[in-house]
């Protein structure tokens, strides 16, 4: 290269483009659905579909809905959102029974499957294009009817665990409240005791100080008891003087 000539690096605000395009990994659209779900036969069932995208939900957005019947190989195409509007395809024995239900705002793609029969066993598979966002797998939910809904063992579960924590929190509450309760009544006695104590120091006080007012009076009266003694007595020696200077 020739002095002067300028230099032919890549800029390095270009150096990191460059660097965070191929090192940084690709955000695809995630899809979420329940495992399965359980109907009753001429029931109603709601289908959730949700997802997650790293882009901000588009105006073209698209939710479309595929049913694979129980023992089938292909699925078909039962309900599809797009541009604003639902669209109920015309083919198959859902397209008088399938409401929408979901918000693009919200991310939510559920559907409502009424009248439920047992021909209606199958997977459902939820696919979401959130423009640019268009890469990610689909999510899949299984439908079971039954004459009658059978109790799941998680319900069971959950009504055991969510009974005992109540029963737990129950007795705490109570403990709490006994425990207040008796509080309370100890402060109280205590209360009462001090007042007691109180009482009495201030009787004792009193009754000594009584005891000092009445013990100068008493010195009083005996020292007037003397002089009177003495006073007599002096008086009755110069009588006895005065009637022996008489003879």
């Amino acid at each position: 290269m020739a002095p002067g000539a300028p230099s032919s690096s890549p800029s390095p605000v270009l150096a990191v483009l460059l660097f965070s395009l191929v090192l940084a990994p690709a955000q695809a659209i995630v899809v979420y659905t329940d495992r399965e779900v359980h109907g009753a036969v001429g029931s109603r069932v709601t289908l959730h579909c949700s997802f997650w995208s790293s882009e901000w939900v588009s105006d073209d957005i698209s939710f479309t809905w595929r049913y694979q019947p129980e023992g089938g190989r292909d699925a078909i195409s039962i309900f599809h959102y797009a541009k604003g509007q639902p669209y109920i395809d015309e083919v198959g024995t859902f397209k008088e029974r399938i409401q929408w239900v979901g918000d693009p705002r919200w991310k939510d793609g559920s559907i409502v499957i009424h009248n439920l029969d047992y021909s209606d066993n199958g997977t459902f598979t939820c696919d979401v294009k959130n423009p640019p966002d268009i890469v990610g797998k689909t999510s899949q939910v299984t439908l079971y009817v039954f004459e009658k809904v059978p109790t799941r063992y998680g319900v069971v579960l959950g009504a055991v665990i969510g009974a005992v924590l109540g029963g737990v929190l129950l007795l705490l509450l109570l403990f709490y409240l006994v425990r207040y309760c008796w509080l309370r009544r100890q402060a109280a006695l205590q209360r009462r005791l001090s007042a007691m104590e109180k009482g009495k120091l201030h009787k004792i006080g009193k009754d000594s100080s009584k005891r000092g007012r009445q013990t100068p009076v008493l010195y009083a009266m005996l020292d007037h008891s003397r002089s009177t003694k003495a006073a007599s007595e002096k008086k009755s020696k110069g009588l006895g003087e005065s009637r022996k200077d008489k003879k």
